[in-house]
Formats: structure tokens, sequence, C-alpha cells
């Protein structure tokens, strides 16, 4: 079952991967009633750096270098009844600093397609289906000596849901709320699933600590998701972008809200260059923090509740849009 359930989702995140960065056919778009209407296309690929050296530098310091690669593709259908918007964002980071191994600083694959139907020409609300989907490239290490806290797939999360929509005719803002919304979380590595990592039933042992039964796969819940995106232009170089996701099931423990909010500032210098800020704040009663307490005798490692996470990023770096090379070669 478990087999059958990831080639699905694979077969899924193919099929919506290739209509992010595929080029539209002109047998599809609609007739010209108005510009806004038919495919866009957006494809860019980046890369920053931050570098700090230390010469005899009283104060201390450790000489480090950082780099992090994105790539980002979109796909958006539009008529003067439905849209569908699909996009995918590919991001990893590295971090090397003197007498360290190098360490991950961004990790993340994230896909998103997102249907809509307009029921009221008149009103801002419309139908609304909405798939996503979330992994990571690499393994993931409190520490380089420790097991792998995460890897591929180890997690992965996915949503699908139906709801209702507002801001169909609002380019810079939209609310989403789905009541009927199944969420997946795939934890596809034995040690972790046996640990009962990121929320899944953990494995079951004898009091000899032979196992009895492994630690699930797929942890399934159903819920409700409310979703809130924000973006536009501050000032002529500077935009801003926020993305609200706020989800609690139906059975286990309702009322405790997962959080998910990051925003970003993008800085452009110029067509090029560009400088970004990003908060992400994320919450998820599913996964517990692990402390480890050292004393004389052991290290003892204690599994408390859930706490909130908080990641910032600063960088500066360059950015193609491979959207202008594509046009110039079909052209």
């Amino acid at each position: 079952m478990i087999f059958f359930t990831t080639r699905a989702i694979f077969f899924v995140l193919l099929c919506s991967a290739f209509t992010v960065f595929a080029q539209p056919s002109s047998l599809f778009l609609v007739p010209d009633e108005t510009d806004d209407y038919g495919w866009t296309t957006i494809q860019e690929v980046g890369a920053y750096f931050n570098q700090v050296s230390f010469t005899n530098w009283n104060a201390g310091g450790a000489n480090s270098i950082s780099a992090s690669f994105n790539g980002k593709g979109e796909a958006n259908f539009k008529t003067n009844k439905l849209f569908w918007n699909s996009s995918l964002m590919l991001l990893y980071g590295i971090n090397k600093q003197d007498g360290e191994p190098i360490r991950k600083t961004e990790d993340a694959i994230s896909l998103i397609s997102n249907f809509g139907y307009e029921f009221n020409k008149n009103s801002n609300w419309f139908y609304s289906a909405r798939f996503s989907f979330n992994t990571q490239f690499a393994n993931g290490f409190n520490n380089p000596d420790d097991p792998p806290i995460s890897r591929f797939m180890a997690p992965g999360y996915l949503f699908l849901g139906a709801g209702v929509e507002y801001g169909r005719q609002i380019e810079e803002f939209s609310v989403y709320a789905s009541p009927i919304t199944l969420k997946g979380t795939f934890v596809l590595d034995t040690d972790l699933a046996n640990s009962g990592a990121f929320g899944v039933n953990p494995a079951i042992y004898d009091i000899n600590g032979n196992l009895l039964r492994e630690g699930d796969r797929v942890r399934a819940e159903f819920g409700i998701l409310i979703t809130n995106q924000y973006q536009t232009t501050l000032m002529e170089n500077i935009k801003v972008n926020s993305v609200l996701s706020l989800y609690t099931d139906y059975i286990n423990s309702f009322g405790n809200i997962d959080l998910d909010w990051e925003v970003n500032f993008e800085f452009k210098v110029n067509k090029y260059v560009r400088a970004t800020f990003g908060s992400h704040l994320r919450y998820d009663d599913d996964i517990k923090t692990e402390i480890i307490r050292e004393e004389i005798t052991n290290i003892d490692r204690v599994v408390t509740g859930p706490k909130l996470q908080w990641k910032q990023i600063l960088g500066i770096g360059v950015v193609v849009d491979l959207s202008e090379f594509l046009e110039d070669d079909t052209n």
C-alpha cells in the first residue's frame, strides 16, 4: 500500500512539475478578450553568496563562506471564468567554517498547484482546489557525528483539499479556506519511522528490545486549512511577499494549530543582481524536540513537546530569468 501511494505521489509531482516548466501550446490559449487571458510562465535560477574573513581581528571570529542556489518555475493559466496556477521552488544552501565540516543552511523542494473557478463574476470569491507537496534534497543533522534527523521524503508533506478563495480580481492578496483538507506526512526512512519522527506511530519492541512491529511510514490527517498570501511593491525596487498557512486536524488534537509563515523582501539592484531578506516561522504539534542532557556518567536524550521554529535569511546574489532566453530561442 505504501509503495503504491509513493508511486502515485511521484506521478502527480511529475505531471505538475511538467506543467510548470513546459511551454504551453497555443492550442490551449483563450481568445483574446483581454491581454491577461491565456498562459504566462516564469523560470528563474539564482545563486546567493556570503563570505566573512578575519585577519588579526582582536574581537575574534571564524572565517566562513556560504552559498545558496535556487530555481523557480511558474505556469499560470487564466480565462474569464477559471484559472490554474502551478509553481515549483527548489532551494539548497551550504556553509563552511574554519575547522568545521560543510553543513547545509537551506534545503527545500516545494510544489504547489491551485485551480479555481468563478461562480459570480461580480464577486471576488470563487471555488478552489489546491495541491501542495514539500520535502528536501539531502540529509539533515543536529551534529555531523550524529545520525541524520531528516532525509529526502523523511519528512515529505502533502496537502490536498478543496474550498473557496477570496481574491479573484485582486493580484496582491488572497485568502484560501478549505474545510476538507487531507494532510499526508511521509517518513520513508526505516530508522526515523521506527523512532516515531514527525508524528508517525513508532515501532513496537518487546522487553528485550526485539522489534515486534515497524513504525508507520505514512501519517494521514483530515482537517481544515487556511492560507493567506500577500505581495506588494513597497518602493520601485523593493518587493515583499508573505505566505501564511494554518492547519488543524479534526480527529487528532483539534484546535492545536500548525503554523507556517514565511515573509521575504526582495531588493532589486539591477536586472541581474538582487538582495533578499527573509523570515520563516514554523510550529508543528507533531514534531517533538530532543534535548541532550550531559552528566558525568552518561548522556541522556529527553524528548519534550513541540517548539516554535524560526529561520532568518539574508543574502545577495545573481538571478537569471530563463524565460528571456527561451523566448530568444523560439524567435
